[in-house]
Parts: C-alpha cells; sequence; structure tokens
C-alpha cells in the first residue's frame, strides 16, 4: 500500500471518528445585559475534547446562551460532522430549538434562526442539562468574561 493510501485510510478514520460529536454550551454575563462570554466543550474528536471560551461584548443572558450554541453548530459544520448532540442549561434555548417554544423575542430571531439553519446541516439533536452538569462549559464562559473584564474594567485611582 503506498503512503498516499495509508495517509487517505488515516484521514477517512478521523473523519468517521469526528461525524458524531456531542457539546455543552454555556453562555454567561456579568449582569443582565452585561459583559459577556461563552463557553463551549466539544466530545467525539480525533484529537480529543475541542475547549472555547470567548467575550462576545455586552449582551444578554439569552444571548449568550444562543451564541454559545452557534459556535458549537459553526465548529461542527467546519468539521463535517454528520451529527451533533448538544447539552445546554438554558430552557429557553433547548425549548425553542426544539419547536416546544416559539422565538418571538426580535433581539433573539436572527440568532435562533442561523442555529436552526446551522443545525439543518447536520443530524443535530439538543437536550437540557442541570447547570450543574455543564460546569464545564460554565467556567470557560466565566473565564472569557471575567478575562475580558478584567482588561477592559476601568481602573479606581492608586491614592
Amino acid at each position: 500500500m503506498s503512503a498516499h493510501c495509508k495517509q487517505g485510510s488515516k484521514r477517512a478514520a478521523n473523519r468517521e471518528k469526528m461525524s458524531d460529536l456531542v457539546a455543552y454550551v454555556d453562555g454567561g454575563c456579568l449582569g443582565n445585559p452585561g459583559p459577556s462570554g461563552i463557553g463551549v466543550v466539544i466530545n467525539g474528536c480525533a484529537d480529543g475534547p475541542i475547549r472555547i471560551a470567548k467575550w462576545i461584548g455586552h449582551q444578554d443572558n439569552n444571548v449568550a446562551e444562543y451564541a454559545a450554541l452557534m459556535e458549537a453548530l459553526q465548529y461542527a459544520v467546519s468539521l463535517k460532522a454528520r451529527k451533533l448532540h448538544v447539552f445546554s442549561d438554558s430552557q429557553v434555548v433547548v425549548k425553542q430549538m426544539t419547536g416546544e417554544y416559539t422565538c418571538r423575542s426580535p433581539r433573539l430571531y436572527s440568532l435562533h434562526w442561523t442555529c436552526r439553519k446551522l443545525a439543518r446541516s447536520l443530524k443535530f439533536s439538543i437536550s437540557h442539562v442541570p447547570r450543574e452538569d455543564n460546569a464545564e462549559a460554565n467556567g470557560l464562559a466565566q473565564t472569557a468574561l471575567r478575562r475580558k473584564f478584567r482588561l477592559t474594567a476601568p481602573r479606581a485611582p492608586l491614592f
């Protein structure tokens, strides 16, 4: 077998390992609205878990939760994943994405629409998980927003 065929087989095996992903997502704010961050943990990748902690500016909690979901969806699509199951501690996001609730909020509608569109390119499912079972994604979101907030917060005078 040539080296090219071996590499092709290895890539195909890695792609197969990445085809079914599981993500834990969370968004958080200091205040509501306030400085916001997202945390995403994606399991099922050939090279191990992917951890994302990102500052997203001054948002409210529901926007942060949707931004975290969108990040997981975009990442899964970029990896050409076949399936993505998401765990979120946001009942609003889970119930809107499953169709149990209708998204009527003008500020959430475009995020919801974008997430639904991305989800159509995967075998997508989403479940609610208690906050204590979403600790790693929550910690990443908190780290992102606190790190950025400390860097940009006005400093008190030293005297």
